[in-house]
């Protein structure tokens, strides 16, 4: 056996093999930290909190410690008086009356932007689209300035006064938005899974029911919290077309904490804080399926 040739030195003028490229020292993976990022995050943080940390704790103090101390300090007595003092006030009732008005109006909204964006979807015929150039045009409408013909229209009909009155012009406020949302979500729904369903023998029904509403579910939980939002916190058709306590809707009941001279903050900011827990709750329900509508359907 013959032993190997020892190998021969680089000639000159020869390029060197490159070097593999030293690592650093540390855990690997690790990244330099984002200074300017995370004094930007605690700077929003501090406007975020901040005036959360009021709301919270001013619900805990007396009304004389509030203006005594002022908003930031910590009550000294903390007391349940304010939670107490909402609720015999009425502001259960006028949640009540909320809850009602936004079921319907999620209902009413959901059901017929639903459809409508099916029908533009699917048809390409000219109803379908003057239908739908009509939805977008209620976009640059405002209800400020068709308040008055909405007064009109619901004292024609014998509505004042009622939750009827809100229910009816908050949904068609909201349906343009809604069915602009469905009918992009839709949109992304492929031909192909309209073919497989055709192909199995199912209708134009049975393809909504079992095809475009399980597809089109993030569309419908942001068409549903968009409308729920719009009825939670709407003003203008609360303040024109109720008038009586018993149909007073959350925006309207908060006026009974302020008096002729004086406001009672802490009471009024209880309120608050229990007239925001449902609306809480169904964001928090639903948020996944809201960023996925947002993002486009499956969250594409």
């Amino acid at each position: 056996m013959t032993a190997s040739a020892p190998a021969r030195p680089a000639a000159r003028g020869a390029a060197a093999p490159p070097r593999p490229p030293r690592r650093r020292a540390g855990r690997p993976g690790r990244r330099r930290p984002n200074v300017l990022a995370g004094a930007g995050a605690f700077a929003w943080l501090a406007v975020i909190g901040v005036p959360l940390y009021v709301l919270l704790v001013a619900t805990f103090q007396r009304s004389e410690d509030y203006t005594a101390a002022g908003p930031l300090a910590l009550p000294a007595d903390p007391t349940l008086d304010n939670y107490a003092r909402a609720i015999d006030n009425g502001i259960l009732v006028f949640v009540a009356n909320t809850l009602a008005v936004t079921a319907a109006v999620v209902a009413i909204v959901c059901i017929l932007s639903a459809t409508t964006a099916f029908a533009v979807v699917r048809s390409r015929g000219r109803w379908t689209t003057g239908v739908f150039r009509a939805f977008l045009l209620g976009l640059a409408i405002p209800a400020q300035a068709v308040v008055i013909p909405v007064y009109l229209i619901i004292v024609q009909l014998g509505l004042y006064d009622s939750l009827v009155a809100i229910v009816l012009p908050t949904a068609a406020f909201a349906l343009p938005v809604c069915v602009l949302i469905l009918t992009g979500s839709m949109r992304d729904i492929s031909d192909e899974l309209y073919e497989a369903m055709a192909l199995d023998g199912a209708g134009s029904v049975r393809t909504f029911l079992r095809l475009v509403l399980p597809m089109s579910r993030p569309g419908l939980a942001t068409a549903a919290v968009y409308s729920a939002l719009q009825a939670w916190n709407g003003f203008l058709f609360p303040l024109v077309l109720t008038q009586s306590r018993d149909s007073r809707l959350i925006t309207m009941g908060l006026f009974e904490f302020q008096g002729e001279y004086r406001v009672d903050v802490p009471g009024l900011l209880a309120a608050v804080v229990l007239s925001a827990v449902p609306i809480l709750i169904a964001y928090l329900l639903a948020r996944r399926s809201l960023v996925n509508g947002l993002m486009g359907v499956g969250g594409k």
